[in-house]
């Protein structure tokens, strides 16, 4: 090729290499790209133990809400009876006074359309009264006796009322209290729900049992929950629950939940689960005992299980290791 001649579609101008070398970067960019070389790592899920960490600290304040909002109910339950029982003395009180006034006024009308009678006449006349205001004011003194006992129970009625309206100014804020503090129950107890839910699917959380990562079968999930939520319940030799149990009646319940029927003897539970090894065990799994296969329990992992130990000792969560295991089933 002649020296003042160049290759088709290239140029030696720095403009056209600047545009080349963009060109090139944006093709290997996008084949990084498509490559999964530059993509954005994706977000981790959260493990059950930064799970469970966050329910304890929403736990740390629903257990203060939950106290606070018993004792401002509390509070307004009392409140609220008083101020019934003061409604209560009120009502006789205003009867008492309007029925004194009604009296007081009927007199002075009386004194008012008839004229005095004539012993009020005589005290009319020698007073000279010159207005009705003044004829009132003899009337009044007539009917003081009548107007006292209308103070009285006037000033116990205002006294009672005076007491009445702060009692439901109280209500008022403490049932405003109320509101908000079950709506910041409701709030922490739905974000808690939503962490339970978001809990994975192969992880079992009871009340009894220690939190079990990995329960792979529908079946082990719901016998572990049947099984820990028998912890406490008595050893009964023969039980198969729901309220007692021996150590084959408990794991024949726990899988009988989980539509899994075993035979209530630990000989034929035996036969009737796929034989594992302790290395493959699994969270969902019977272990056997002795040579005889004369106990089983309802393993967690972890080296731990759950089973009806003995007479005098009830349901209850402990190490495989306590007594000399003879191998693992798995039902179903």
């Amino acid at each position: 090729m002649p020296p003042h001649r160049h290759a088709p579609g290239l140029s030696t101008r720095p403009g056209g290499l600047r545009r080349a070398a963009h060109r090139l970067l944006v093709l290997v960019a996008a084949a990084a790209v498509g490559a999964g070389l530059l993509a954005v790592p994706a977000q981790a899920e959260p493990t059950v133990d930064e799970i469970e960490a966050q329910i304890d600290k929403q736990w740390e304040q629903l257990e203060p809400t939950i106290e606070q909002y018993n004792k401002v109910r509390a509070q307004l339950k009392t409140n609220r009876q008083k101020s019934a029982d003061l409604q209560k003395k009120i009502e006789p009180l205003a009867l008492q006074s309007e029925l004194a006034l009604n009296r007081v006024g009927d007199l002075a009308s009386r004194y008012y359309m008839s004229g005095p009678s004539q012993e009020v006449g005589a005290l009319l006349v020698s007073a000279k009264p010159d207005t009705l205001a003044e004829q009132l004011t003899i009337l009044d003194r007539l009917a003081s006796q009548e107007r006292k006992q209308v103070e009285g129970v006037v000033a116990v009625r205002a006294k009672y009322e005076g007491e009445k309206r702060k009692l439901d100014g109280l209500i008022v804020t403490q049932n405003k209290q109320q509101n908000e503090l079950a709506a910041k129950k409701k709030q922490i107890d739905g974000e808690i729900k939503r962490l339970e839910a978001s809990m994975p699917k192969t992880t079992v959380v009871t009340e009894a049992c220690p939190t079990i990562n990995g329960v792979v079968s529908a079946a082990a999930r719901t016998a572990i929950r049947t099984a820990c939520g028998k912890v406490g319940r008595p050893y009964v030799w023969g039980a198969t629950g729901p309220n007692s149990f021996d150590c084959s009646g408990l794991t024949q319940y726990a899988y009988k939940a989980a539509g899994v029927y075993l035979t209530h003897h630990t000989g034929d539970q035996w036969n009737e689960g796929k034989a594992v090894s302790r290395a493959d065990a699994r969270p969902g799994d019977l272990v056997f005992f002795f040579s005889g296969l004369s106990h089983v329990g309802l393993y967690l992992g972890n080296n731990q299980m759950v089973h009806a130990p003995r007479a005098g000792k009830p349901v209850q969560v402990s190490s495989i290791n306590t007594m000399p295991v003879a191998g693992f089933r798995r039902p179903g």
